[in-house]
């Protein structure tokens, strides 16, 4: 059906101004949150395949695309040291936890799920989606899960699987997936790994760079049951570009249905038969495919975007550890700062009020710099830093997401911004 231009006109005219109200995501003064802009490749590739409009359901509904994504599974599998494996790409980390949680239960009936405090709230979520008894294990003083305390749950024999996180989104915190490896013998236990956010750190492993990362969790993914990682934070994709990989490609059975109206070319590969998802847009794939053809899953090709941000968030934690004005929660694991104010007197509640006002008006001064903050408990926060009293069951502190590489460039800058921020609303108190 024909719009009439003048009615488009002022329509996107409306549509521009109001995106206008975005925050500038792909300029290192915004470092909040985990947004990126995506790869020009993957804009390109996306705007081109969505033109088509193909759906990775069934390969009949996107022939080109479905062998693109068979192509893109295959290197993030390589990527994980994965063998034969089987493995889709879903909307979002969160579904793609979804079925590796699902396919732990098929295999583990009547067996909860263990995680960290530290884990991303979907696994909590998810379990009581799937109707299984979820169990929160205690971090230790780098946020990382307390193997320890998980030994300790495990020996009531209640836990058929494990999820281990590889970068967890509060910390960039990185749990002992090798350590945990050795328990899964003794305990009959799968091991999962939500690697969302962190899983194409595993290309800076073990190198012999300043970023480099001990290698020994990222090995020892190669070894797990399953891993969730999402090409649309640290893969250079538009939302939403999850994936999930399963290491034992038999677990197919579980996805066994009957659509006799949809998959028109039996002998081909039709991703909806092992996927929960139904309707998936071919677009993703090719986005994901197209950037891969210019900056491969390898160190020397996306490792090297990954490592502008390790530097910058070891640049900048080391000029946050030597501040008069502001002062390092932990040391990042990955490219995750988190830092607060100094102030006095050292109390949480002064903490949080003057984490909440820099981050309020750092985005309303002319020379704007974008924050976030995380809520952080009592305990985690004295622990850390006794000489803080704890007036407050939790604080907020700031957190800074460094993913793009341009940071390496700009921590200068940017510390020197945020420090200011601090300064003015500490005199005012």
């Amino acid at each position: 059906m024909e719009v009439d231009d003048d009615v488009f006109a002022a329509a996107f005219h409306d549509f521009t101004k109001r995106l206008g109200k975005n925050y500038p995501f792909f300029h290192p003064s915004y470092a909040g949150h985990m947004v990126r802009p995506p790869h020009s490749a993957a804009t390109i590739g996306y705007l081109a395949a969505m033109l088509v409009n193909p759906n990775n359901h069934a390969f009949d509904g996107g022939p080109a695309t479905v062998e693109m994504e068979k192509e893109v599974v295959a290197q993030l599998s390589g990527m994980f040291g994965f063998g034969t494996s089987l493995g889709h790409l879903t909307t979002s980390g969160t579904i793609a936890n979804l079925e590796a949680l699902y396919v732990a239960r098929e295999l583990r009936p009547g067996r909860g799920v263990a995680f960290s405090e530290e884990a991303h709230f979907t696994h909590s979520r998810m379990c009581r989606v799937l109707g299984l008894e979820s169990h929160a294990v205690r971090a230790d003083s780098r946020g990382r899960m307390d193997v320890e305390a998980l030994e300790g749950l495990l020996r009531t024999q209640r836990i058929g699987t494990v999820v281990l996180t590889a970068g967890t989104t509060g910390l960039g915190a990185v749990d002992p997936i090798h350590e945990v490896l050795a328990l899964r013998e003794r305990y009959d236990i799968r091991i999962h790994v939500d690697a969302a956010y962190g899983g194409f750190f595993t290309l800076l492993r073990g190198s012999d760079t300043a970023e480099a990362l001990p290698p020994e969790p990222w090995q020892a993914i190669s070894r797990c049951d399953s891993v969730v990682v999402d090409p649309h934070k640290h893969g250079l994709q538009p939302y939403g570009c999850g994936a999930v990989l399963f290491n034992d490609p038999d677990v197919n059975r579980f996805y066994a249905h009957d659509s006799p109206y949809t998959y028109c070319a039996p002998a081909e590969f039709n991703p909806g038969e092992t996927s929960l998802e139904c309707s998936r847009a071919g677009a993703a794939a090719a986005a994901l495919w197209l950037t891969f053809q210019v900056l491969p899953p390898t160190p020397s090709g996306l490792g090297q975007v990954l490592g502008a941000g390790r530097r910058a968030a070891l640049e900048w934690s080391a000029r946050i550890a030597s501040s008069e004005t502001l002062e390092l929660y932990q040391e990042p694991e990955l490219d995750i700062v988190t830092y607060f104010p100094v102030v006095r007197p050292a109390s949480m509640r002064l903490v949080d009020q003057t984490s909440a006002a820099m981050l309020e008006s750092g985005a309303t001064e002319a020379d704007a710099v974008f924050l976030s903050t995380l809520k952080v408990r009592s305990d985690a926060l004295v622990s850390r830093h006794p000489g803080i009293t704890a007036d407050a069951s939790e604080a907020r502190i700031i957190r800074s997401a460094l993913m793009k590489p341009e940071f390496e460039d700009f921590i200068p800058y940017l510390h020197y911004r945020v420090e200011a921020l601090a300064v003015s609303h500490t005199e005012l108190r």
